[in-house]
């Protein structure tokens, strides 16, 4: 997905640069994706893995992203290490904004998903207003690369939202939800292949990229155990080993394209020779297309979620008759991981007896991110004590509102369930 050349009346005076983003090869679109599942998966160690919370995470990657963005923005051409590191950054930092609205703001997925729309609306329009080209291939001075980055930053917030409202929507399983975005994405590639406009399709394809990528570190990750009979699960191979094998692949994806530099335009002109004219006909059919398709992409999600779904809560109604002495659901479990869980339940109690409201939601919250990043290693060493504890789990996220459409529960109950928990894990 490629644009034509830049008439001579439309560039941007004042400071030229070389073309600052690589050529869009197969190459641009595989380590897009490589970046976005390692950012997912590494956000999700480092998050949940670490206990570091969703907060401090967004914090520790916006203040990395300033920096690897100022080392970027400082370039005077493409350079393939600095802009897929930033690439990799940015998708972290957009995935985590989103995530704050939804878990720790309640926000609503689809009203994030219409606000991130809208504002990547804006972003282009200003774009275009100010530049009239929102073509990759002409990002060659400041203000250029300056948009291009921001929609970039828009794009992972929108695609993680509108990522987990499909999610949310038809309850597919990690395996399943991969085909959904990366059938749109063919059916991009053959529009645009017919003749849609290059610039859209590159767009639609881009915000895609990270459903797809975040859908396959999901796979991944997860364990191996069906929410339903006949789902697909996952590969069980957890966020930090599936982090350290994309980083594998991006790293040595960036070395064979600095040697080859096959990716690479040093300047607009000599890159691009000016192309045939777009066929108007063909744009129209294409557009028509792509309204089909997003006709077609609404009534496939209709018609998942009007199938019944099948959740997380029979985990808990499944293990409603077991029932172990105190101590004994951990006594398998490694005691480094079970003090993370307690020390995080301790803080939420001790917050809820101080009357610290917020500061007991946010640690209760981060108790869910380690007790689910945990699953893949604790379940296998002791089933009935996991899902004894998850029940338990259960009743403390129902408590706080986490996870379930009840609102948060009186103090009293919370800290009883707490008090439960913490007996159970002693």
């Amino acid at each position: 997905m490629t644009t034509t050349t830049t008439p001579e009346h439309l560039r941007t005076p004042g400071r030229q640069l070389l073309n600052k983003v690589p050529e869009v090869t197969i190459w641009f679109w595989v380590i897009k994706i490589l970046c976005t599942t390692v950012g997912e998966s590494f956000a999700d160690w480092i998050n949940m893995k670490l206990g570091v919370g969703l907060v401090n995470t967004a914090w520790i990657f916006t203040a990395v992203f300033v920096v690897v963005l100022g080392v970027q923005l400082r370039l005077k051409r493409y350079v393939p290490f600095p802009y897929w590191l930033t690439v990799v950054v940015v998708s972290v930092t957009g995935t985590l904004y989103t995530d704050i609205l939804t878990d720790q703001l309640n926000v609503p997925l689809w009203i994030s998903s219409a606000a991130f729309s809208v504002l990547l609306a804006l972003v282009f329009g200003t774009w275009w207003l100010r530049e009239r080209t929102l073509s990759i291939h002409s990002v060659t001075t400041p203000a250029r690369e300056s948009f291009y980055w921001l929609t970039v930053l828009v794009t992972f917030a929108l695609g993680t939202a509108t990522g987990d409202w499909t999610l949310e929507l038809t309850g597919w399983s990690p395996g399943v939800s991969v085909l959904l975005p990366l059938g749109l994405i063919a059916a991009i590639t053959l529009l645009w292949r017919f003749g849609a406009n290059p610039v859209l399709s590159f767009w639609l394809a881009y915000i895609l990229t990270r459903p797809l990528g975040a859908n396959i570190g999901d796979w991944l990750a997860s364990p191996k155990v069906a929410q339903s009979p006949g789902d697909p699960t996952g590969l069980a191979l957890g966020t930090f080993t599936t982090s350290l094998i994309f980083l594998g692949l991006i790293l040595a994806t960036v070395v064979h394209l600095t040697v080859t530099r096959s990716d690479v335009t040093e300047t607009q002109d000599a890159a691009h020779v000016p192309q045939t004219a777009a066929d108007p006909r063909r744009e129209r059919v294409a557009l028509a297309g792509f309204g089909l398709l997003a006709v077609a992409t609404v009534v496939l999600l209709v018609w998942a979620h009007s199938r019944p779904h099948v959740g997380p809560a029979p985990e808990s109604d499944a293990t409603s008759t077991v029932h172990l002495a105190p101590g004994q659901a951990v006594k398998k479990f490694p005691p480094a991981k079970v003090a993370a869980l307690r020390a995080l339940a301790s803080t939420s109690l001790k917050d809820a007896r101080s009357g610290n409201a917020g500061g007991a939601h946010a640690a209760a919250q981060s108790l869910r991110d380690l007790w689910d990043a945990d699953q893949a290693t604790l379940q296998p060493l002791d089933n009935t004590g996991w899902t004894f504890l998850d029940a338990q789990m259960d009743q403390v996220l129902k408590t706080f509102g986490i996870d379930h459409p009840n609102p948060p529960m009186p103090q009293a109950r919370q800290e009883a369930e707490l008090d439960t928990l913490l007996t159970d894990m002693r």
